[in-house]
C-alpha cells in the first residue's frame, strides 16, 4: 500500500514559512536602519509600513487638562509613561515602536501579543485610577482596520544618541487611532481593583527643570491641506530652530536636579514595582542613584558610573519627535518663541498646517530605567505647566475654527 506523504510535507513547509514570517515580523522594528539627523524626520523613505497582522495601542488620560490645571502634571506624565514601562516589562524581549504624548502613549506590536497587551493595559489603567486617581483610556486597534480607512502606520527609527532609538510615525493612522480612542472606539475596561501592572524601572525622581533661556516652549504641528507644503514648512521650521540654537535641549548639560524627598507619586510608583531589575535589592539602589544623580557630589554605588549616567540621561531624553505631526519641547528665548509662533500662524493661514503651542517656565522629566548599569534608559520630557496637553488644546481650537491665529496664548 502506497502512502501519499506530500500533503503533510506541504503542511510542514507552510508551518515553517509561517514561523519564519512571524519571526521576521517580530524583528520588524529592530531591523529598521536608524537615522541620526532629526532633519530626516520628514523624509518618507526613512519610513516602513507596519506588518499587516500588527496592532496599534493608544492611551490617554481623560480630562488631563483639568488635572494639569490642578497642578497634577507629574501624575499625568507618569500615567502616560507607565504604559510604556508596563508593556516593556511584560514583553522584555520584544523591541516595539512607541511614542510618549505627555498625557498618554501609543505603540505598535505584533498581533500575536494582543492578549498580553490588553491584559497589561487593563492593569495599567487600574493602577492609574487606584494609585493616582486618573482615568486612563485604553484601546487596541488592528492595523488592518486602519488601512481600511485608506490610512497607514509608517515607522522610522531616530537615534538621538548611540544608546537609544525612538520611533517616529507617519501615514495618518496613529492620529486616526487616537481620535477613535477619544470617541470611545475599540476601548476596553480596566482591571479589577487591587490589580496592577509591573512598573519596575519607572521613576519621577527629578525636580521641575527651570528654563535657562527664557521659556520651555511646547509645540505641535500637524498637516492641513497640502502635504507637500507641510513637509516644506517643517523643514523650514527645523532650519529656523537650528540657526537660533543656543541650547534648545530642555535639560542642562550636567543633568536635572533630584527631588530629594520621596512623595506620594513616588510611593505610588513603587507599589507597581514587583521585581528587582538587575540584582537583589537593586530597586532600592536605583532609587538612591536617581536621588543624587545630576548633583556634583555623588557617592559611588558599586560599579555605577555617575558621570556616564548623567551624560546618557541628557543624550537619551526624548524632547523632539514626529507622530503624524511634529512635537517638540524646547528651551528657548521668548523672542525665538515669538518668531516660531509668527511663522506657524502664517503657515496655518496658507493651509500648510494646524498648530498649537504653549509656554511655561519649567519642564518635567519622567524616566524608565530598567537598569542604570546599562545605557539604554529612556527619559520623557514635557512642559511642567501644561506642555503637550495645553498645546494640543490650542491645536484643537485652531482646527475647530479653521483659521490661523490662536490669539489667546497661555504664557508662563
Amino acid at each position: 500500500m502506497m502512502v501519499d506523504r506530500s500533503e503533510p510535507a506541504l503542511e510542514a513547509g507552510l508551518f515553517q514559512i509561517k514561523v519564519d514570517r512571524e519571526a521576521e515580523d517580530e524583528r520588524f522594528y529592530q531591523a529598521l536602519v536608524p537615522f541620526g539627523s532629526f532633519d530626516d524626520v520628514v523624509r518618507r523613505d526613512r519610513y516602513r509600513p507596519l506588518p499587516d497582522d500588527w496592532i496599534v495601542a493608544v492611551t490617554d488620560v481623560s480630562h488631563s487638562t483639568e488635572a494639569i490645571e490642578q497642578g497634577r502634571y507629574r501624575e499625568v506624565n507618569t500615567a502616560g509613561a507607565a504604559v510604556l514601562a508596563a508593556v516593556s516589562n511584560a514583553l522584555p524581549d520584544l523591541q516595539f515602536p512607541s511614542t510618549f504624548g505627555g498625557d498618554g502613549a501609543s505603540f505598535a506590536a505584533p498581533g500575536a501579543y494582543s492578549s498580553i497587551i490588553r491584559d497589561t493595559l487593563a492593569k495599567t489603567a487600574a493602577w492609574a485610577e487606584d494609585a493616582l486617581g486618573l482615568t486612563l483610556r485604553i484601546a487596541v486597534i488592528p492595523v488592518a482596520d486602519i488601512r481600511a480607512q485608506h490610512l497607514d502606520v509608517l515607522v522610522a527609527r531616530f537615534a538621538p544618541s548611540s544608546n537609544v532609538t525612538y520611533a517616529m510615525f507617519d501615514g495618518g493612522g496613529l492620529a486616526w487611532a487616537e481620535r477613535k480612542l477619544k470617541q470611545g472606539g475599540y476601548t476596553f475596561p480596566r482591571a479589577p481593583m487591587g490589580v496592577t501592572a509591573d512598573l519596575t524601572g519607572l521613576s519621577c525622581r527629578f525636580a521641575p527643570i527651570s528654563a535657562k533661556n527664557g521659556v520651555i516652549f511646547s509645540l505641535i504641528v500637524v498637516p492641513r491641506d497640502d502635504p507637500t507644503s507641510f513637509v516644506e514648512f517643517i523643514q523650514e521650521l527645523l532650519r529656523t530652530l537650528r540657526s537660533n540654537d543656543s541650547g534648545l535641549h530642555p535639560l542642562p548639560a550636567e543633568g536635572p536636579i533630584p527631588a530629594w524627598a520621596g512623595d506620594d507619586l513616588d510611593h505610588a510608583i513603587q507599589k507597581g514595582s514587583r521585581k528587582s531589575p538587575f540584582a537583589a535589592g537593586a530597586a532600592k539602589r536605583l532609587h538612591a542613584i536617581l536621588a543624587w544623580v545630576g548633583t556634583p557630589l555623588g557617592v559611588p554605588v558599586g560599579n555605577f558610573d555617575e558621570t556616564g549616567f548623567r551624560r546618557e540621561l541628557v543624550e537619551n531624553t526624548d524632547y523632539r519627535k514626529f507622530d503624524d505631526g511634529l512635537r517638540m519641547t524646547v528651551d528657548c528665548s521668548s523672542e525665538l518663541a515669538d518668531v516660531v509662533d509668527a511663522r506657524l500662524e502664517e503657515a496655518q493661514r496658507r493651509g500648510a498646517c494646524f498648530f498649537g503651542t504653549h509656554r511655561q517656565l519649567a519642564a518635567n522629566l519622567t524616566c524608565f530605567v530598567p537598569s542604570p548599569m546599562r545605557a539604554n534608559h529612556v527619559h520623557f520630557v514635557d512642559g511642567a505647566s501644561g506642555g503637550y496637553a495645553f498645546a494640543a488644546a490650542n491645536l484643537k481650537r485652531n482646527v475647530a475654527s479653521g483659521e490661523a491665529p490662536d490669539s489667546e496664548r497661555r504664557s508662563a
